[in-house]
């Protein structure tokens, strides 16, 4: 199946469901991400800084850049001056340097707090008690840092139970914060969860941002 048939399909799966398609476009050359682009695809999501900074001269303007993957301060100054959302803030110390580089790129970024749901160490993330902690520190200092909801990567299993706790846990969390720090707050709004094995069962758990990579754009094309 080719990538517009594809896009397409995913257009009228999510039609109506309040649901949008972010097409992680990771290890995958211009050319894909263009055909991508050409069948109406307009988010796109990169892992690495160095990656991103190199695809993005190179395709159109209007594509909604979104930083998916674990994200050093030391290279906020790479992407601040195009990247559309960060999705993956999980440090007070990393949001302040987003401040101060879209500060300085005379932008707005808009971010997601990005949350440990899942089973494995080695996700990165926050707990609820560390979002507060984070949010009464920084949430006066925002000007360039629009938070807009949340982010989560599920355990890598095929445990359908499992997978609908950890995504309705992140949903909990996005409620909890949404009443306490953003009752006022139209923008956030986003519950960024579900990849290609389990997107389905994240949209009818509430997710707004499903990432899709492999179901589009085919295995992941590693260099050697």
């Amino acid at each position: 199946m080719s990538i517009a048939s594809t896009i397409q399909e995913f257009q009228q799966e999510l039609s109506g469901t309040g649901c949008r398609l972010v097409a992680v476009s990771k290890t995958h050359p211009v050319e894909l991400i263009q055909e991508a682009y050409d069948a109406g695809q307009r988010l796109f999501g990169e892992n690495r800084v160095q990656e991103l900074t190199a695809k993005q001269p190179a395709l159109p303007a209007d594509i909604e850049w979104h930083l998916i993957g674990h994200l050093q301060t030391n290279k906020v100054k790479y992407v601040a001056p195009f990247v559309h959302t960060i999705q993956s803030i999980d440090s007070l110390k990393l949001l302040l340097e987003i401040e101060r580089q879209a500060a300085r790129a005379g932008r707005v970024i808009q971010g997601l707090l990005q949350f440990h749901i899942a089973e494995e160490e080695t996700k990165f993330g926050l707990s609820l008690a560390e979002a507060e902690a984070l949010l009464q520190e920084a949430q006066p200092q925002l000007q360039h840092v629009r938070l807009a909801g949340v982010m989560g990567i599920a355990t890598n299993t095929a445990d359908e139970p499992q997978l609908r706790q950890e995504f309705r846990t992140l949903r909990g969390y996005f409620d909890h914060l949404k009443a306490r720090y953003f009752a006022a707050d139209a923008g956030f709004r986003e519950i960024s969860m579900g990849m290609s094995g389990d997107y389905r069962l994240a949209i009818e758990e509430g997710s707004t941002l499903i990432r899709v990579g492999s179901a589009i754009f085919g295995h992941r094309a590693y260099p050697a």
